[in-house]
């Protein structure tokens, strides 16, 4: 992204409505209960019995951690639940204007859906159809509700594209999902979603997935719609500091029930349940911890770059390539964490797999004095043992085939084949409880784990070796916030604990700031500014690095 064109971050508060007190309800929830059966016999209770109210032209937030329902209500609204394994109780009410939503047929739901409440969701990627264009996948909306097609349908699909700040898809109607920015798919989803300017949008967690400076264009675009259209918004989201800024109202739930409700200003300053006081401060805070005198480099490389072919000539022979990383350098010493920041495509990951070996590069690469680039085969994989990395996503990354401690004592087996059994288990066992998790749990597998237990484990595999070098590439992201303060806390533990050298890659510059001694700020393959964390923070020289430091800190300061 241009910084030149990156939005100033809209301080403004949430969209001021009438008093929800009389105001005559356009959502009625009344006595809400979802239970889910979980095998043969068992039954899991989802949603128990909640009740809120949503009036015209309101944000409505309902936060919460991961399984504490909020998703599952959301679906509810549009009695979107799988067929079969769910069901709601006898006193479970929806009432949209006056008609009970539970209970309707799906011939009667399909006129409610996309046409009065319409509902955009966390990752485009997945929610859009890969096998349509985007002027299809808009005017499939128009023609099921509306009945439009042809030149009227096109027409309204420009009109729509004008609305969500779509200007330039106009010329690429026939463009597939896979060729947008992630920005740019939220939009199309926004898009679809109001094409025929529902009364009610449900937006669940629309903006985790992407980054700092598209969040913020997106929030601001919802608020925007919202005022033009009227409508009201219900939002599900774990993320407070959004909530501060969009937010009328809020409902807070734990454990599949509403535990707190209120107004955006009497939650956030007045909290009276402890679960919502936790949330409210699950902040991730502190600063880097002190590296030890004289700390020897762990890594150091000089500049790296890395090219990608994306055009072949005749024969086979690269024509045309794009530079991922471009003539980058950087040192890390021992107990030291180097950050880098930057938006999605700005070269990040790659920096990291190159760091490691796992792409082709050119440049100097020597971890703890040996230079990667001269080790053969052999030498390498031998060299693996000193350098590690921990993945965004804990359950793409661990195999649903191994225990929890086959994963970890898998890199054992490799690096450390004179280990008896009895060993290895010991060293396994030392490793979960370094990140904080029972001995016990290495009998289990992935999917019995919640999001930041997996994350948990994959640092224990990562650790168990003791390596010299970590790469931490976005492992917070996908976590709630409470989590992931917990996961900072333990990251700076550990490095304290094994003097390692972290690489922390991340678009959330909240996290950065309170784990990175140094930091790099990156930006189509380059370096575009470096310092320490707090000349970063505190004093940032380049438009670029402004835009994303106003962008990450903007939504909570407008508070």
């Amino acid at each position: 992204m241009n910084a030149a064109k990156t939005p100033t971050p809209d301080t403004d508060t949430a969209i001021p409505t009438k008093d929800t007190a009389t105001a005559a309800p356009l959502l009625d929830i009344q006595n809400l209960s979802v239970t889910f059966r979980a095998g043969k016999s068992g039954e899991v209770k989802a949603v128990k019995d909640i009740s809120f109210t949503l009036t015209k032209g309101e944000t409505l937030a309902i936060v919460g951690e991961s399984g504490s329902g909020k998703s599952v209500t959301a679906l509810s609204i549009l009695q979107l639940l799988p067929y079969g394994a769910a069901s709601h109780s006898a006193e479970s009410k929806i009432i949209y204007q006056t008609r009970n939503l539970v209970g309707l047929s799906e011939k009667e739901m399909r006129s409610v859906r996309g046409n009065a409440i319409s509902m955009i969701f966390q990752e485009p990627m997945t929610s859009l159809n890969p096998l349509h264009t985007i002027e299809k996948q808009i005017a499939e909306v128009l023609t099921i509700h509306k009945g439009m097609t042809g030149t009227q349908a096109k027409t309204r699909v420009l009109e729509l594209l004008d609305l969500v700040g779509l200007e330039r898809l106009k010329t690429r109607l026939g463009a597939y999902p896979h060729e947008l920015s992630g920005g740019q798919r939220q939009r199309v989803m926004i898009a679809m979603a109001l094409a025929n300017e529902p009364d009610i949008l449900i937006a669940d967690e629309p903006t985790t997935a992407l980054d700092v400076t598209v969040q913020v264009q997106i929030l601001n675009l919802l608020k925007k719609l919202q005022q033009k259209l009227g409508m009201s918004i219900i939002l599900i989201t774990h993320d407070l500091t959004i909530v501060r800024k969009m937010a009328n109202r809020v409902c807070v739930m734990k454990d599949g029930a509403i535990v707190e409700q209120g107004t955006t200003d009497a939650v956030f300053h007045h909290a009276k349940h402890p679960y919502t006081q936790a949330l409210i401060g699950a902040q991730p805070s502190g600063s880097a911890p002190q590296i030890a005198e004289g700390a020897p480099v762990v890594m150091q490389a000089d500049n790296v770059k890395v090219s990608f072919p994306i055009r072949k000539g005749l024969f086979g022979k690269p024509k045309e390539f794009v530079h991922a990383v471009r003539d980058i350098s950087l040192s890390i010493r021992r107990g030291e964490t180097l950050g880098v920041v930057g938006e999605s495509g700005s070269g990040k990951s790659t920096l990291g797999l190159a760091l490691l070996r796992l792409v082709g590069a050119d440049g100097v690469m020597m971890l703890d004095g040996r230079d990667l680039k001269s080790l053969d085969k052999q030498a390498l994989r031998a060299a693996r043992e000193d350098m590690q990395i921990v993945f965004q996503d804990p359950y793409g990354s661990l195999s649903p085939r191994l225990s929890i401690g086959q994963i970890i004592g898998e890199g054992l087996k490799i690096h450390r084949k004179s280990l008896s059994a009895a060993e290895r288990e010991a060293l396994v066992i030392q490793a979960l409880e370094d990140v904080n998790l029972s001995a016990e749990m290495r009998h289990r597998y992935p999917h019995e784990f919640s999001g930041g237990q997996r994350q948990r484990i994959a640092i224990a595999r990562a650790i168990v070796l003791h390596p010299k070098f970590l790469i931490l590439d976005e492992p917070t992201s996908a976590l709630d916030m409470s989590v992931q303060a917990e996961i900072v806390d333990l990251l700076r533990n550990l490095q304290q604990k094994h003097q390692m050298g972290y690489l922390f890659i991340s678009h959330d510059l909240r996290v950065v700031k309170a784990l990175s001694h140094k930091v790099i700020v990156m930006k189509n393959g380059e370096v575009v500014e470096s310092g320490t964390a707090q000349q970063i923070f505190d004093a940032p020289q380049q438009h670029y690095t402004k835009a994303l430091i106003a962008a990450a800190f903007a939504i909570e300061e407008a508070t």
